[in-house]
């Protein structure tokens, strides 16, 4: 044998025993991904709720960087040789996957797949149609904590440019006391604005119900008064005692429990109308969640941060005990959801006698995860309290007190864009391809 074929045959065997057990691993990779697709279309969590990515399949190359790039783990994998998005609903619209892909395969975009968003028309400082009245945050449709508190700051600092001319009682009035309106408030506060923050329930706003253990923020974001923000990765406690703290640093003037019901215009700006009481202001910034106000139970403990009314990363949930309150399809997606992962123990507890309303797949597979103990189902049952590890619940045969970690309530609740229409605030349908995000 020539000393040239020796050569090769070395060299095709290096080749081989190096790229098989790489395909081997990637293969396993693979399969791994396919059933964590599988079992995230089974509990409703595959499709994205707001802002995701949308592969272009004919473009992209299947090389992984979006993978690797997104800090929320498992939002993309590659499958067939094509980057995929399988756990859409845990997507916040990061955008670092579209940057790393170095194809520009990846689009970030404002709806599911085949669909339109319903959202507020803008211009370029967040203005609605009815000047002086600003929309930011998760209203706007990009509810990610960076962007927020971008266009809480932005939305005040084109205010500031305009002449105070009006006689309100505030130059501002904003509604909502999550990132974006703290931010907001932030920046009126530094520059010697006459404000005010309105907050229907209690500070934090979204991130008091935010439907995580951990939030990450890709990258830290400057606040007025306070200097840069960063918390790569941190519990929602842990978040909600930084924004108290930069609270009460700043002392901002926020008035919690006034619930805005009105905003309309007038010789001084706008009258704003609360649950108990009237103000004017020369402008307002609408700093509210896109899903709206969700229903209380109305329970002693319903404050405490485990409580959330809805669920996005449920495999951040393991070895826990969980409980889910409410009978419709969200209340059994996310028990099959919780279900599925390590060592959690779920119980749903639902007022009525029996499911009435379940999409047929939903009933299917609630019946199934009963019948196999994965999900412990007590119909005509209420909750009466919620303690620090435990639940009340009040069921026909007495009082139960369980174990619990969590509480996840699905009772429905009141969406943002009636309030939206009294005021006046145009909306439109953007059809997926307008409404990519840059």
């Amino acid at each position: 044998m020539s000393q040239g074929l020796i050569t090769f045959v070395v060299t095709a065997i290096l080749i081989i025993l190096a790229v098989v057990p790489y395909l081997r691993r990637l293969k396993k990779k693979e399969a791994k991904a396919k059933r964590k697709f599988q079992e995230l279309k089974i509990s409703g969590l595959s499709e994205a709720a707001t802002v995701h990515p949308h592969i272009d399949v004919n473009h992209c190359i299947g090389c992984g960087g979006c993978v690797k790039a997104c800090p929320e783990g498992d939002v993309l994998a590659i499958i067939e040789g094509k980057a995929t998005l399988i756990h859409g609903a845990k997507c916040v619209g990061h955008g670092l996957c579209a940057d790393a892909c170095p194809v520009g395969a990846i689009q970030l975009l404002m709806a599911k797949p085949g669909r339109s968003a319903d959202l507020p028309a803008l211009d370029v400082h967040y203005q609605t149609n009815i000047e002086g009245v600003f929309i930011v945050g998760e209203l706007g449709g990009i509810g990610l904590i960076k962007n927020a508190v971008t266009q809480g700051k932005s939305a005040v600092e084109h205010i500031i440019t305009k002449p105070r001319e009006l006689t309100a009682e505030f130059d501002l009035a904003i509604v909502g006391a999550g990132p974006a309106g703290l931010a907001a408030g932030l920046t009126a506060k530094a520059n010697n604005l006459n404000y005010v923050i309105l907050e229907q329930s209690d500070i934090g706003g979204s991130i008091l119900h935010y439907p995580r253990a951990k939030i990450v923020m890709t990258s830290p974001v400057e606040l007025p008064i306070w200097g840069k923000l960063k918390l790569t990765d941190a519990k929602k406690e842990t978040l909600l005692e930084v924004w108290q703290a930069i609270i009460d640093k700043a002392a901002l003037d926020i008035r919690t429990n006034e619930k805005v019901l009105d905003v309309q215009k007038s010789d001084t700006g706008f009258v704003v109308r609360t649950s108990s009481t009237e103000l004017t202001a020369a402008n307002v910034i609408l700093a509210l969640g896109r899903r709206g106000t969700p229903k209380k139970l109305g329970v002693p403990g319903e404050e405490l941060s485990k409580v959330m009314y809805r669920l996005i990363d449920t495999s951040t949930y393991q070895g826990t005990h969980v409980l889910i309150v409410g009978g419709g399809d969200s209340a059994v997606e996310a028990a099959a959801g919780l279900a599925l992962q390590k060592n959690n123990t779920v119980t749903l507890s639902y007022r009525r006698e029996a499911f009435t309303r379940l999409k047929e797949r939903n009933l299917r597979h609630v019946e199934e995860l009963k019948t196999k103990n994965r999900v412990h189902v007590i119909f005509n049952s209420e909750v009466k309290e919620i303690r620090d590890r435990s639940a009340v619940l009040t069921t026909p045969a007495g009082e139960i007190e369980m174990p619990n970690d969590f509480v996840f309530i699905f009772a429905g609740g009141e969406m943002p864009f009636e309030l939206l229409r009294k005021i006046g605030v145009r909306t439109q349908m953007q059809e997926i391809e307008p409404a990519i995000v840059s």
